[in-house]
């Protein structure tokens, strides 16, 4: 049994967002300054440039977590390096070296508590049985439930992976259970678009996660190449089919 003081009653600590057993906790100041960064803290806070962590409360259950994210864990939580034998571990080091991911995700379970390091990144959560499964941009990947499984997919072309700016392979997640991801943009500021048997056309790398459904092209953005060159678009990324796409309204 624990007591955890100064931390739920922090006023400088407010719980922004939760889903399941996953906490976002945002430090409203940076209090650790000295007189030569205080004026940096006091405008980057009043821009909401501000340290954010994610909480995961264990119940008898699993968090799958980024290599290195983990602050500390309180209570009967168990780490295990996520690897099942010797096959297992070459394909995550392949699948790590392609998409830009860790090669071994840390998996945790138990009952107690689970803190991630800091990060001025914005948290998104999501429920990835939703989506029936997502696909991801390098990098967005922080932590998981247990629950749902880790892939690595390819790109349906290779014009799509050298020319899209996404990457030859992404990972994808799939199953029951709520993924969390960091990103370079608040949720609030994020389109999404619900395609049925649509398509939509998007200029410059922008998508942080669409639906594993979707097909993902590099086309030009008319019919012919001395349009596209006319018309100052050239080539565009093509998300076709159904399904939905998570999109930043500028590139960071």
């Amino acid at each position: 049994m624990f007591q955890i003081g100064n931390f739920y009653d922090n006023n400088n600590m407010k719980c922004i967002s939760q889903l399941g057993q996953y906490k976002v906790f945002e430090h409203e100041k940076d209090l650790s300054v000295s007189p030569f960064t205080a004026e940096t803290a006091y405008f980057a806070s009043e821009m909401n440039v501000r340290k954010r962590q994610v909480l995961v409360e264990l119940n008898n259950t699993g968090c799958t977590v980024q290599s290195g994210a983990m602050q500390w864990m309180l209570g009967n939580v168990n780490m295990s390096s996520g690897v099942k034998g010797v096959g297992n571990f070459l394909g995550k080091m392949v699948g790590g070296a392609v998409t830009g991911e860790s090669a071994v995700k840390p998996e945790y379970s138990g009952q107690g508590m689970l803190m991630l390091e800091p990060t001025y990144k914005h948290i998104i959560m999501l429920d990835v049985a939703q989506w029936g499964s997502i696909v991801l941009q390098d990098g967005l990947f922080l932590a998981s439930d247990s629950t749902l499984q880790h892939k690595v997919v390819g790109r349906s072309n290779i014009s799509s992976a050298v020319l899209g700016g996404e990457g030859l392979f992404n990972l994808s997640l799939m199953g029951q259970g709520i993924a969390v991801l960091e990103s370079p943009v608040p949720q609030e500021e994020l389109i999404q678009f619900n395609l049925q048997d649509d398509v939509v056309k998007i200029d410059g790398n922008m998508a942080i996660a669409w639906s594993g459904s979707l097909e993902f092209t590099v086309e030009k953005s008319t019919k012919s190449l001395i349009g596209s060159a006319a018309s100052g678009e050239g080539l565009v990324n093509v998300y076709r089919g159904t399904g939905s796409i998570l999109m930043a309204p500028t590139e960071k």
